[in-house]
């Protein structure tokens, strides 16, 4: 069901995870920032310290073992490498810190999955304007050489940005993610531009300068929902929803993968509200510029974060997920029929997955696929026998293997979010996606496996060769 040398992985993120946020030198980051300002995270909570695993990388390392991963997905932080975002004053504690975390999974046979910018942007460049700056495009590529340039020797997976939906949606439309900005249809749709041309330009510096001797691949992390019609006979309901997929899955993948623009739904959409709303002569979504690197073909594989499934009725609101109404008018919905779990927004269904990979398969030219995030949250009542998240986990493996043998995905890997409870961004440690519980009152920070980290192994240790 799944070939000899599919990746059995689980993530992390550097600001979710690390803690030391002043330690060694480190520079601060819009995480840093937004966390210590009043109201922003539940309860209050930060990543000051979070599961201190700055200081107890070994313990991670155990964790590891114990489940029997051949990959381990980390992120580092740029803001410890490079305390004001440049090449000119370099960290070197931070590059001892990810040498260490590097060597030591080689040395027990863990392939490293490597990410570059995972939300925590160093505070210094969003004073200078951050992601809304079109000088961050080569801010971010100076950064991305510097970590070929001295980690690439040995890591051969990377991603450049994960998440660039969530960053530029929830950080710069909605304002509940740092830089914490409400600058509702127009900055998310800036942001967004140049993450893709950010990623762009320092795949193209991969490929010239380091694919030649250390052999990499480089992708981005997008994420997505598998979205269906409510009513499947209803052609606006079916027409919401290929809308829905565009304007989510679509903004990210398609001007990578099929044309090196955006969805032709979704540029349309834009640029005829953009007229009502009284712009003229340019649109709130940017155009991508020829004197430019290409974006089309700057992915060697599909990385995929999926969560749950939604289904979608034409007009009637503004769901979780739009951009801004206008722009999307379609409401989507959870089916009454799937079980939820930790949190309101996270129905189970397993299903939902195969039939995205399905569906990335038939629409982005059949590429190999990384499933890079995929997890079910707890909530509440601390449950170490947490028994439906142990089938939640069995389940969806069963579904991927079924994508692969039935449906002729090319899925590579697997990756459970999370490898330990962490500071999960505005919901602070209340919400626990971890393979591990990690004690967040204790100050050394213990970590316990849950039973579905022993179900986890059990499924690894049976189909790894």
């Amino acid at each position: 069901m799944f070939p000899p040398d599919f990746a059995w992985g689980a993530g992390t993120s550097a600001y979710q995870i690390e803690g030391g946020w002043q330690a060694d030198g480190k520079g601060p980051s819009i995480w840093d920032t937004f966390s210590h300002e009043k109201g922003r995270v539940f309860g209050e909570h930060n990543g000051d310290v979070a599961c201190n695993s700055y200081e107890l990388w070994e313990k991670d390392l155990e964790c590891i073992q114990q489940l029997g991963l051949t990959h381990y997905r980390l992120s580092i932080s740029w803001a410890r490498l490079l305390p004001d975002g440049t090449t000119q004053h370099v960290n070197q504690k931070g590059v001892q810190y990810y040498n260490k975390v590097i060597d030591d999974l080689l040395a027990c046979n863990v392939t490293p999955i490597v990410t570059l910018y995972h939300f925590d942007l160093p505070q210094a460049l969003q004073d200078q304007g951050g992601w809304k700056s079109p000088d961050i495009v080569t801010q971010f590529d100076s950064y991305a050489r510097f970590c070929f340039q001295t980690f690439g020797d040995r890591v051969k997976l990377w991603i450049t940005i994960n998440e660039p939906y969530v960053c530029a949606k929830f950080g710069h439309e909605d304002g509940v993610h740092a830089p914490g900005l409400k600058e509702p249809g127009i900055a998310a749709y800036l942001v967004g531009h140049n993450m893709l041309r950010a990623h762009a330009m320092a795949w193209h510096s991969y490929s010239s300068t380091y694919r030649p001797k250390q052999k990499g691949a480089v992708s981005l992390a997008v994420n997505s929902d598998w979205l269906e019609p409510l009513n499947p006979d209803c052609n606006e309901d079916v027409a919401a929803t290929e809308r829905g997929l565009a304007f989510t899955l679509g903004w990210f993948s398609w001007p990578v993968f099929v044309t090196g623009d955006y969805p032709e739904v979704m540029r349309s959409a834009i640029d005829s509200q953009s007229k009502k709303m009284g712009y003229t002569g340019s649109s709130r979504l940017p155009s991508f510029s020829k004197d430019e690197p290409a974006i089309l073909g700057t992915a060697d594989f599909f990385a995929l974060n999926y969560y749950t499934s939604r289904k979608v009725k034409a007009g009637g609101g503004c769901g979780k997920m739009l951009c801004i109404k206008s722009d999307k008018d379609a409401e989507e919905v959870l089916d009454p029929s799937w079980p939820i779990c930790g949190v309101s927004w996270q129905a189970v269904v397993p299903l939902g997955l195969r039939k995205l990979l399905k569906y990335i398969k038939d629409t982005f030219n059949n590429p190999a696929v990384y499933i890079t995030e995929n997890g079910f949250s707890q909530v509440g009542q601390l449950q170490i026998e947490d028994v439906q998240r142990c089938a939640f986990y069995k389940d969806t493996i069963m579904e991927v293997g079924e994508a692969i043998e039935e449906d002729g995905v090319d899925v590579r890997g697997y990756f459970a979010w999370s490898l330990l409870d962490n500071f999960e961004w505005a919901d602070g440690f209340r919400v626990r996606f971890g393979l591990f519980h990690v004690d967040f009152s204790d100050a050394k920070r213990r970590r316990t496996i849950y039973r579905s980290g022993q179900e986890y192994a059990k499924i690894i240790t049976k189909y790894k060769q």
